[in-house]
């Protein structure tokens, strides 16, 4: 067993063999002396929080809480039906408002420059680019973003479009042709392919699923009872061949 000099904290027990390797090491500290000091050493280091219960906290204290950002005055939002109670700063955009504070993260940031349509919504029926405008603008006004298309677990019918015609692939520009498709609907411009692109051309895809977007609308058209191309087509030739009746009926009165 080994020996314990007194006012040095108590070693481990070894055997009378490791004892003697120890003792009769040719240089450099012995096992023993080593033990001695290593210990000495930790009761030293523990010793102040040992001394005080209070340290280790004060060496690491709890995480402040979020401050409000300098300037932030209260903005109240109603999105998707829901009043939103935020405090902001008059300079954050709306694409902000909705991701950061609001948790709407449906709607994505794409160019923020108001150029690839990935962060459209609704505000009071109409579709705008949220990157470009204030969230301050908008209080008191109706808000609506991807999330709210659906009632419940019903999509919206332009939703379903999407999904049944596959006009999408990797998804990220999907929320904002989608809130840009529904209100081309409802807005009624848009009854030829061409009319269609026309008022979708600020609403870009990487991917190039143009084709079935296309295609998704025209379905929605459909069951809205808008008319397709070929219905289009059709009266095209019919005004034209009214038209050309009548110019030649004109002629023939003319020549009378």
């Amino acid at each position: 067993m080994s020996e314990h000099n007194p006012g040095q904290p108590p070693l481990p027990d070894t055997t009378a063999d490791e004892d003697s390797l120890c003792d009769a090491s040719p240089s450099g500290p012995s096992r023993r002396q080593f033990l001695q000091t290593a210990a000495g050493t930790g009761l030293a280091l523990a010793a102040p929080l040992l001394a005080e219960p209070g340290a280790l906290a004060a060496q690491n204290p709890a995480p402040a809480a979020p401050r409000t950002a300098p300037g932030a005055v209260p903005v109240t939002l109603k999105i998707n039906g829901t009043d939103h109670a935020l405090a902001l700063e008059p300079r954050v955009t709306l694409l902000d408002a909705l991701r950061e504070y609001a948790g709407m993260t449906g709607t994505k940031k794409g160019c923020d420059h108001g150029q690839c349509g990935a962060c459209t919504v609704h505000v009071e029926g109409r579709r705008i680019n949220s990157c470009l405008t204030l969230a301050i603008m908008h209080q008191g006004q109706a808000i609506t973003t991807i999330e709210g298309l659906a009632e419940g677990d019903n999509l919206h019918p332009m939703q379903s479009a999407f999904i049944a015609h596959d006009g999408f692939q990797c998804g990220y520009c999907t929320p904002g042709q989608i809130m840009s498709a529904t209100a081309l609907v409802a807005e009624g411009h848009a009854k030829t392919d061409a009319e269609i692109k026309d008022s979708m051309s600020g609403n870009i895809c990487r991917c190039g699923a143009y084709p079935n977007i296309l295609a998704a609308v025209k379905d929605v058209m459909g069951q809205k009872g808008g008319v397709s191309k070929a219905q289009s087509d059709d009266n095209h030739a019919n005004r034209d061949g009214k038209i050309a009746s009548a110019a030649r009926k004109e002629a023939d009165h003319a020549s009378v």
